[in-house]
């Protein structure tokens, strides 16, 4: 495994015209960083904390710090709000779950991020059994997390915001990203 990093966000002159075009591309790069996640694991297993595994679990680290909890805000700002308040039971039911998984992916993430930030400074403390268990649940809650934003919360949300809604949409997720120097996802 080569420490190819997660694939970079367009420029944000780009990146931001439409906002769910950020949300889809942000989905991607989790789904992407989910797997080298995964991967790290095995890694560790199998060959130990080396200089590779050492700059994913840097890379990983940052990423899920920093990019993903803009993602979440940004949803909690523009997508959820919106279908909370007018959506149909079955609808304002998702959104309510989707907003606890936030909180419980921010916890499952708690409980990761010391053991990836031991591996990114070459510590060896780190319990894998305990780590790979960790990933395992991470990893599940936020396909099902993507899954059902995806099949049903993005399309309704896309019904209601228009054109330039999801302008000034990209706009806002682009200048508090600036302001806050974090990365687009």
């Amino acid at each position: 495994m080569s420490a190819v990093p997660v694939p970079a966000a367009r420029p944000a002159s780009a990146a931001f015209d439409d906002g769910f075009d950020v949300l889809d591309a942000c989905h991607r790069r989790i789904l992407f960083a989910l797997g080298k996640l995964s991967a790290l694991v095995t890694r560790l297993a199998t060959i130990g904390t080396d200089a590779e595994a050492r700059a994913i679990a840097a890379e990983l680290l940052g990423f899920f710090a920093f990019s993903v909890p803009q993602h979440h805000v940004d949803e909690e700002r523009h997508v959820f709000p919106r279908l909370a308040s007018d959506g149909d039971d079955e609808t304002v039911q998702a959104v309510l779950r989707l907003q606890q998984d936030h909180l419980w992916l921010d916890e499952d993430w708690m409980a990761l991020s010391p053991h990836l930030a031991a591996i990114a400074r070459g510590q060896a403390w780190c319990e894998l059994d305990s780590l790979r268990d960790g990933v395992l649940v991470f990893n599940a809650l936020m396909h099902d997390h993507i899954a059902l934003e995806e099949s049903l919360i993005y399309p309704q949300a896309r019904e209601r915001l228009q054109g330039q809604q999801r302008r000034d949409m990209g706009r806002e997720m682009a200048a508090r990203r600036r302001a806050q120097r974090v990365p687009a996802c």
